[in-house]
């Protein structure tokens, strides 16, 4: 593909270094990705798990979830582990009166 960058102006070229920046960015991204593809499938045909060969836990940077420390007694399917924002069953719960023990697990 041949452009005559000469005949295009200020504002054009800026324009078309953007588009090829993201051009390449996507590019990195897919490379990326298809070669950690690459290494998952070696290490599975080889009866391993890339974290198990890495040592490191959880492949592709996968954060396990923590285990639920309060439970809503309405809906048990319902749990929520003490970090981040309270769930809204549990600021219901603590208006009513109750206290976190209350909802332990």
């Amino acid at each position: 593909m041949q452009f005559d960058l000469d005949s295009l102006s200020r504002k054009e070229l800026q324009k078309l270094r953007g588009d090829v920046d993201k051009a390449l960015s996507s590019l990195a991204d897919r490379e990326k990705r298809a070669a950690l593809d690459a290494v998952e499938r070696a290490a599975a045909e080889h009866g391993f798990s890339l974290s198990e060969l890495t040592g490191i836990p959880g492949s592709r940077g996968r954060k396990s979830k923590s285990p639920a420390k309060y439970r809503n007694p309405a809906d048990p399917s319902q749990g929520w582990s003490g970090r981040g924002r309270r769930p809204d069953w549990v600021n219901a719960a603590l208006a009513q009166g109750k206290s976190l023990s209350d909802l332990a697990v």
